[in-house]
């Protein structure tokens, strides 16, 4: 049984190196009972975060993969390397680690033990425990009762990056995501729903000042913006194929 690591990275040079090194350092010392390896996910960076990877690649060849996209686009980078990969088991966590790592056993758990085929991590689900500012709680709150409303799923969080997947039902699911950026997470999701598979929700421990780290990426006008257009578009795609 393998299970990989993704991490995706998009010119992350500030924190590539303490972050991946802290991910690796956790997985050795909860001492894993399964073979595992962190793979370093480049998408379209444009400043050093290659050569950072490559340089902890160097350090640690065992636990440690490189893999160079030129395109930038997260969905499309880990669409991509996931079919391309051999592990039985494909993860994915956002560089900043903003879910706590003490959460990667319950993520990947439920499908080594062959309970779920997609685990996905909440930040709004009873028990989870998080800290970020009101703005964007309730920007992300709205953006969920929106998406509820137009896509009828019934997650609690679709856009938490914290999400683990068999090999097997993602290749049973690849072919309907088409999204390259951050859409992909809802694709993955309600698609894994409408193909009946085995998912279960995880109330994780979430925090966006849990390290010191580079400026939030998110734009929160922008983005909902982006999201709304997302889930128009998605919805009239769903219509059209019931």
């Amino acid at each position: 049984m393998k299970v990989e690591f993704c991490l995706p990275i998009y010119n992350e040079e500030q924190m590539l190196k303490r972050n991946a090194l802290m991910l690796l350092n956790y997985c050795e010392q909860a001492s894993l009972p399964y073979d595992w390896q962190v793979v370093m996910v480049i998408n379209g960076s444009s400043d050093e975060s290659l050569n950072i990877a490559k340089s902890l690649k160097e350090e640690h060849q065992e636990r440690f993969c490189v893999v160079n996209y030129e395109e930038p686009g997260r969905g499309r980078a880990l669409k991509r390397y996931w079919l391309e990969s051999n592990a039985d088991i494909l993860a994915y966590m956002d560089l900043d680690l903003a879910v706590s790592l003490s959460d990667i056993p319950e993520l990947v758990n439920p499908i080594i033990n062959n309970e779920y085929d997609l685990v996905v991590g909440s930040r709004l689900m009873a028990g989870s425990k998080i800290e970020r500012s009101f703005v964007r709680e309730l920007t992300s709150q709205s953006c969920h009762l929106i998406s509820r409303l137009m896509l009828g799923h019934k997650f609690t969080d679709l856009q938490c990056g914290f999400k683990a997947i068999s090999k097997k039902a993602f290749e049973k699911i690849a072919p309907q995501i088409i999204d390259p950026g951050w859409f992909f997470d809802t694709e993955l999701a309600v698609f894994a729903q409408r193909a009946d598979l085995r998912i279960k929700e995880l109330p994780v421990d979430w925090s966006e000042e849990r390290y010191d780290k580079r400026k939030s990426k998110v734009r929160i006008f922008r983005d909902t913006r982006r999201f709304m257009k997302n889930f128009i578009k998605f919805r009239r795609r769903l219509a059209k194929m019931e």
